[in-house]
């Protein structure tokens, strides 16, 4: 004989339903929730002291600016952000922006990272320049599943771990050294304005000389094997120690064997000393290039002035690109305001890197990690409403790589009277190219 089932009152039905779903909507919600009407933080990691204060300082005024024209109201500003008024997904939250100061020490950025996610609550991280430090914060990052978004750090390593919280706005070291690789091949063809076809017997030798963080390295690494791939010899490969109070004798050896083009990645402190050293053994070669970074500071043209001449740098902006890139422009003026510089390729990317937060928000609509995860790995945002020129920003797994941004690309240009004018790609140059290198004296 079965059991009696008990009925149940159709009110207690209807209440138990609507208790379910205001648990549920309040689940759904709850991470924008949080920054409903208020704030929503981002832990914002750059070197403020030490040797690379300057570059670090010069990043915290772009993504502060960046953060300025979200929060506020900027009629004049020719793309999206500048009618925001705080983030729109999140009802007009305001990014509050915290910064910490890693020394250009891993290690205390580690540390800093984990204070600002387990202390400061903020919903991700933006930083850090130096890949060494990028590398452990990351880390900290992938680890308590709070998204990482770096603007400007290049080591090839950083995307080939298969971290799901790490996203990468810039291109990296193999797609600068590949383009500089690539418009070697255009000047043996003739292809170069302003330069006859160089017999690749004139210009066929390398002198590398870098240093030896996970940035520098990894430079290295990616030097010798485009170099082996396009016939190249490398015949001086230097590496020295970061922060050397003394680099005659890495000179003495980078220079000996008299290589057509010297490379250099190289962080500014150390990219004065090298060039002031290279100026007492008054250095010569064909092509002088260098990884962005130490050489492309204004702290550097103003120390060596007249001396960068025909100097190359990778980069991915110019003020050359102000007549192409309007907005680029009307963005410098603000900058150039608060900070008494240009844009230059490091801050430039610092505020791109501010501004894909600003979108992952806004097309997230919550400040829950998984969320802004899921969001970053399926945004789109156009060229036409960044600063730099790339076809956009698209985070994308490829080639072995997690989440890099594979619509940045790069620039190289040459200084001419103290001026960046781009060189390649051949069809943004905004000069002739300048060859031989005319040395130091």
């Amino acid at each position: 004989m079965g059991t009696k089932k008990e009925r149940v009152h159709p009110d207690c039905v209807k209440a138990a339903i609507v208790a379910a779903a205001i648990v549920a909507v309040l689940s759904m919600g709850f991470g924008m929730a949080r920054a409903q009407g208020q704030e929503v933080k981002i832990g914002v990691i750059y070197p403020l002291s030490g040797p690379v204060a300057h570059a670090g300082n010069m990043s915290k005024d772009a993504v502060s600016l960046c953060a300025d024209y979200v929060n506020n109201k900027w009629p004049d500003l020719p793309i999206p952000i500048g009618n925001w008024e705080g983030i729109p997904g999140l009802n007009g939250a305001k990014i509050k922006l915290i910064f910490a100061d890693h020394r250009g020490e891993p290690d205390r950025g580690a540390d800093l990272a984990k204070k600002l996610i387990i202390d400061e609550k903020v919903v991700g991280i933006c930083g850090c320049y130096h890949s060494s430090v990028t590398k452990t914060v990351s880390t900290v990052c992938e680890r308590h599943k709070i998204p990482m978004i770096n603007p400007e750090s290049t080591s090839p390593v950083l995307t080939k771990r298969g971290y799901q919280w790490f996203f990468r706005a810039t291109p990296h070291d193999r797609i600068f050294v590949r383009d500089f690789f690539e418009f070697l091949g255009l000047l043996h063809q003739g292809k170069v304005p302003g330069v006859k076809a160089v017999p690749k017997s004139e210009l066929r030798t390398i002198g590398a000389c870098t240093e030896n963080t996970e940035w520098g390295a990894g430079t290295r690494d990616v030097i010798k094997e485009f170099a082996k791939q396009y016939g190249y010899e490398i015949v001086s490969d230097v590496t020295y120690p970061h922060e050397s109070p003394d680099l005659t004798a890495e000179v003495r050896r980078l220079l000996a064997p008299k290589p057509d083009i010297l490379m250099f990645a190289s962080y500014i402190s150390d990219a004065i000393l090298l060039t002031k050293t290279m100026k007492e053994f008054k250095a010569k070669a064909k092509v002088f290039w260098s990884q962005d970074v130490g050489f492309y500071q204004p702290k550097y043209i103003e120390t060596f002035g007249n001396d960068t001449e025909g100097i190359l740098n990778r980069t991915v902006f110019s003020k050359k690109l102000f007549a192409v890139k309007p907005v680029a422009k009307n963005i410098n003026v603000e900058f150039k305001k608060r900070s008494g510089v240009d844009f230059m390729g490091t801050s430039a990317r610092a505020f791109t890197g501010m501004q894909a937060w600003a979108y992952v928000l806004n097309e997230a609509g919550s400040t829950d990690p998984e969320a802004i995860r899921k969001t970053a790995e399926t945004i789109e945002i156009p060229g036409k409403d960044l600063i730099v020129p790339w076809k956009g920003i698209k985070f994308e797994d490829v080639g072995g790589e997690t989440n890099q941004n594979t619509w940045s690309s790069g620039l190289i240009v040459q200084y001419q009277a103290q001026e960046p004018e781009i060189i390649y790609p051949l069809d943004v140059a905004t000069a002739k190219f300048v060859y031989p290198w005319p040395g130091l004296k």
